[in-house]
């Protein structure tokens, strides 16, 4: 049996998921809170990924970086849903892998 490439199929599914991000929930949560504090977060969300990616090394550690990521931002007043919680993960993991959001 032939070995099959998946690599440019997972790479399109990311850039789409990426870019259907950029299009609507990203606009939604911006909606919500000023660019300021909107600002802020993402600066927040960037920072605990950065270092939820340094800290966690495994390739099977996804659900603990997403945990970390969720708790630095508790710990920092941050209030936002798990929805809009995954959405600034998501983009921003995108944007560390060199996916333009």
């Amino acid at each position: 049996m032939d070995n099959i490439n998946l690599q440019p199929i997972i790479s399109a599914v990311i850039a789409l998921i990426a870019a259907l991000i950029t299009t609507f929930l990203i606009p939604y949560i911006k909606g919500k809170i000023s660019q300021q504090q909107y600002d802020k977060l993402m600066e927040a969300v960037r920072i605990a990924v950065a270092a939820a990616e340094q800290i966690f090394t495994s390739p099977q550690s996804g659900a603990d970086k997403k945990q970390y990521v969720q708790e630095f931002l508790a710990a920092q007043g941050y209030d936002v849903s798990q929805r809009e919680i995954d959405t600034m993960i998501e983009a921003t993991v995108g944007k560390i892998n060199g996916v333009e959001v």
